[in-house]
């Protein structure tokens, strides 16, 4: 009878020096029944999103571990890149993948908050599904101030952690953890060296919006006393513009829901907004891993003849439509979940 699996996917502060990941990955291919699935270096990000699956009682044991070796090898009193964070390891959510449910991997993120918030004097939050307020549902919203405005953040009310010290800790900063669906994390490029216009594109699509303002630009404020915003084309989709290298800005996606939003809407509704500033959207990137039911849609979306194509080749228009293939080589086998799952455990 198969095992019940869950998905861990931590994120890392580090995406430069590859022995320090080296060792992170080492601790956690250390633990007995769990599968090192993916790891992703991001150099211009400095960050570092890992990827394991296998029984819950062995992931939270690679989780507390892999933290645990990051916590000695990472020192955010020196670290600098694009992507938000507010710790060494930044965030750490926990998925159901089979026979477990929701409930459990709250629990899980709830048994890990606590052993490592104890163990390393870690600060941590819980969000997500996991989350004890409405205002700690959104890592966006936990993460706002980033490492550099946590110090003061952590000692209001408002901000002090689920678990751990209500103090800073210079180091490591602060930990999220929680419980979610799975989450694609999908970026698209554009031709253009401008990250404000890559924020522009972004605030058309992502759920959120874009701030309302005047002729002066100014902020128009409503009756609630907070400021007016625009609601995005879609929904569950999280955007910002960021820079992939010095040359080359990108919209930066977290989609929350690929069944609500999928690959292939963002990606032609990118190129829609790109061409109404002079730009084109020039490459796509997943960053970690992707199921195949969201591939399987995209390629749906591209292929000349769906209806009748196998799975295989949707996958194949999926890449090509997406333009997963443009940075350089794009395994499907090793990049969709339930196929590098099933490569890996046989």
């Amino acid at each position: 009878m198969p095992q019940p699996l869950v998905e861990c996917v931590p994120n890392f502060s580090e995406g430069r020096d590859k022995s320090v990941i080296d060792r992170i990955s080492a601790s956690i291919e250390a633990v007995p029944g769990v599968t090192l699935l993916d790891v992703d270096m991001g150099s211009d990000f400095n960050r570092t999103v890992v990827t394991m699956v296998g029984h819950p009682d062995d992931v939270i044991k690679a989780a507390i571990d892999c933290t645990s070796v990051a916590s000695e090898l990472i020192d955010m009193r020196g670290h600098s890149g694009e992507h938000a964070r507010m710790g060494a390891v930044d965030v750490v959510p926990f998925i159901p993948i089979r026979d477990v449910s929701m409930e459990e991997c709250v629990r899980l993120s709830e048994i890990y908050a606590e052993m490592v918030s104890h163990k390393l004097d870690l600060p941590v939050y819980l969000y997500a599904e996991a989350a004890r307020s409405e205002q700690r549902v959104r890592l966006p919203d936990i993460r706002r101030g980033e490492y550099e405005g946590l110090q003061d953040k952590i000692q209001s009310e408002e901000w002090a952690p689920d678990y751990g010290p209500r103090e800073f800790n210079p180091k490591l900063g602060a930990t999220a953890t929680g419980a979610r669906q799975i989450l694609i994390a999908y970026n698209v490029n554009l031709d253009s060296d401008d990250k404000a216009k890559a924020n522009s594109v972004a605030s058309m699509i992502r759920t959120s919006g874009y701030l309302v303002k005047d002729e002066n630009g100014q902020k128009i404020i409503g009756d609630d006393g907070k400021p007016l915003r625009k609601p995005g084309k879609f929904e569950a989709l999280q955007a910002a513009g960021w820079m992939y290298d010095e040359s080359t800005a990108q919209v930066s996606m977290n989609l929350l829901d690929h069944r609500v939003t999928g690959l292939h809407h963002v990606t032609e509704a990118i190129r829609e907004e790109a061409r109404k500033i002079g730009l084109n959207a020039v490459a796509g990137e997943l960053v970690g891993l992707v199921p195949l039911e969201a591939m399987i849609s995209a390629g749906r979306h591209y292929h000349k003849e769906p209806g009748s194509a196998l799975e295989s080749s949707l996958v194949d228009a999926a890449i090509n439509g997406l333009m997963l293939d443009i940075l350089g080589e794009f395994d499907p086998k090793s990049s969709i979940i339930e196929w590098a799952i099933s490569e890996a455990l046989g």
